[in-house]
């Protein structure tokens, strides 16, 4: 059997064990009234009521996808330590780092399912109440795919060395800094000292810039853009998920399962 299967094999187990998880229905289910809560909004409005209704699609989508991205991520790994079936998976031919592999692959097919149920419900809304559908939108749900993508190896990454608690917390606060480091960065420009500016600086290149994935600003209001405004982000966050999955599995490989 090679290395892609295996990594092939755990990923659908993950997704199996993933599906039964009580907490990933009910924050689908929140993201779906929230989205339904921005149709009843949007009737009360008599201007801008497309853009508040995409607006309300939008956040619910990105918000409770990030959430049931952590929350459910950040214990995979931890329940197979603790039910001990960890033992009995790393004694076959399966290396810690294709068991690491196929957790995050699974975990991140998990969510880009609900993500596309949320879609689904998304466009069905709009087409219901008329709000235009453009490029725009394709390729705003395309970046919070990799947005996810990125936000599942920050877990995978955490779950790889530390508790649940803490791995959340951990991931929760990446992904508040990943959307804040820009105004940081900026702030730290204006400042008059040296040091600041550069630690500000630094600090940006470091964390994830998760902003470069907020494309919905440009679809609800049908703004253009550039070939570039898709593809560089989506390069920086491939790049970014390869960085944090080589040092979880460096991390994993070290750890003391015992």
């Amino acid at each position: 059997m090679s290395a892609w299967l295996r990594i092939w094999t755990i990923a659908i187990n993950t997704l199996r064990e993933a599906v039964r998880n009580k907490l990933l229905y009910t924050l689908l289910f929140f993201a779906i009234a929230l989205i339904g809560f921005g149709v009843i909004l949007s009737t009360l409005s008599y201007v801008e009521s497309e853009r508040i209704l995409q607006d309300f699609g939008f956040a619910g989508i990105r918000l409770f996808s990030v959430a049931i991205a952590i929350f459910v991520g950040v214990s995979l790994i931890h329940r197979e330590v603790d039910r001990r079936t960890v033992y009995t998976i790393l004694s076959k031919p399966l290396s810690r780092a294709e068991f690491l592999l196929g957790k995050y692959v699974g975990l991140l097919v998990t969510i880009w399912l609900q993500a596309a149920i949320m879609i689904g419900f998304f466009v069905v809304v709009s087409i219901g109440t008329g709000a235009p559908l453009t490029a725009a939108h394709a390729v705003a749900f395309g970046l919070a795919a990799v947005e996810l993508a990125v936000i599942v190896a920050v877990a995978t990454l955490f779950s790889a060395f530390t508790t649940p608690m803490l791995a959340s917390f951990f991931s929760v606060g990446i992904w508040a800094l990943g959307h804040s480091t820009r105004e940081l960065r900026d702030i730290g420009a204006s400042s008059e000292s040296v040091s600041i500016q550069q630690a500000t600086a630094l600090f940006h290149r470091v964390m994830p810039d998760l902003e470069s994935f907020n494309f919905s600003i440009q679809a609800a209001h049908g703004l253009a853009f550039a070939a570039s405004d898709v593809w560089l982000p989506v390069a920086y966050g491939l790049g970014y998920v390869g960085i944090l999955l080589v040092a979880a599995v460096a991390i994993f490989e070290r750890r003391d399962l015992r």
